[in-house]
């Protein structure tokens, strides 16, 4: 499976010289070529078929968001996306890892970085992770599962779903296909920089009938609305009586991922009346596994769901939270939104 065969796409020769640099000193990466704006891309990846492109967000002639529709509907290839923050990139990112890109990478100080060494090693450890994607899952249709018809039934639910690499997209279906009648507050952990967990809050407000939004430190959980935890701290539940309120925390790094799957659904696992069902999405790692544990411990009843392997972009979430033995239902995406449907009602 090695080298893994990668072109780089980004309109800057420097950038291009830079990313070539950066990523062959892997002795696992092989830099097959470079272009230099979309429509470049495209042609060369159809003459030399790589197993992984990075492509820039913001080019001239073709941009990456265009160039990007383009490959997956013709020559389907894991996309890492590199953005900057500047010029509304963070939407456009967003965009892309919603349409199909597998990840994406920030480039610390705008479109031509000269300091982009500085993040070397996610650059490597992206590219890697982005080979191992089946990218045939984002548009392999699944048939339906036969839902179970004896099923414990939850009122006054909590959900709490988690997620990494590829959950942009999962949660826009997931999403999309809730019914227009659920009333459950849901919490979401998506491993994610700041700035870009508020754009993706906004376009699945858009795409949405729920009320979706960035949580804010204090602020009252309230029914049909979706509440997703800042990229730059961990977000949690406390409970004041009958009322539940979000604390986010700037707290010393006490995980892998800030902000973390585990630290939520740690923080769910003590609280009284009410019924929990937990989520865990596709990403890379074991992030929520310990929380689904601890919150089995405190209550048998807690409901937990898994993303089936045929649909995970990258398996390791979800993968790592049925190995723990928690896990209640294992799902496809394409009926996730149906089975909480199923749960909560």
């Amino acid at each position: 499976m090695f080298p893994i065969r990668t072109i780089v796409v980004d309109d800057s020769a420097f950038m291009r010289k830079m990313i070539t640099d950066i990523l062959e000193t892997d002795n696992k990466i092989k830099v097959i070529a470079t272009a230099r704006n979309g429509e470049d891309g495209i042609q060369k990846i159809k003459e030399l078929t790589p197993d992984v492109v990075t492509m820039d967000i913001e080019m001239p002639v073709m941009d990456g968001l265009t160039a990007l529709a383009q490959i997956l509907n013709e020559n389907p290839v894991p996309v890492v996306m590199l953005t900057s923050v500047f010029n509304n990139s963070a939407n456009k990112t967003v965009k892309a890892i919603t349409s199909g890109a597998v990840d994406f990478i920030q480039k610390p100080s705008g479109a031509i970085s000269l300091d982009i060494s500085k993040i070397k090693e996610e650059i490597i450890s992206k590219v890697i992770s982005a080979s191992q994607v089946d990218i045939t899952k984002l548009t392999t249709s699944i048939a339906p599962i036969e839902l179970t018809t004896q099923r414990k039934r939850l009122s006054k639910s909590l959900i709490m779903i988690g997620t990494s690499t590829g959950g942009p997209r999962a949660l826009q279906q997931l999403i999309q296909d809730l019914p227009k009648d659920l009333r459950s507050p849901i919490l979401i952990v998506q491993h994610m920089p700041a700035t870009f967990t508020k754009s993706l809050a906004e376009r699945l407000n858009n795409l949405s009938d729920f009320h979706i939004k960035e949580a804010v430190h204090n602020e009252v959980i309230k029914e049909r609305t979706i509440y997703i935890a800042p990229g730059d701290c961990h977000m949690k539940v406390r409970s004041f009586g009958s009322i539940l309120k979000i604390e986010l925390t700037s707290e010393p790094k006490i995980s892998t991922y800030q902000p973390s799957v585990d630290i939520l659904l740690q923080s769910v696992a003590n609280i009284k009346g009410v019924n929990k069902l937990a989520v865990i999405l596709t990403g890379m790692g074991n992030d929520g596994s310990e929380g689904i544990k601890l919150l089995k411990e405190k209550d048998p009843n807690v409901m937990i769901l898994a993303e089936s392997s045929k649909t995970a972009i990258i398996n390791g979430m979800p993968k790592a939270a049925i190995k723990t033995n928690a896990v209640d239902y294992i799902v496809p995406i394409n009926q996730m939104g149906e089975m909480i449907h199923a749960l909560t009602n």
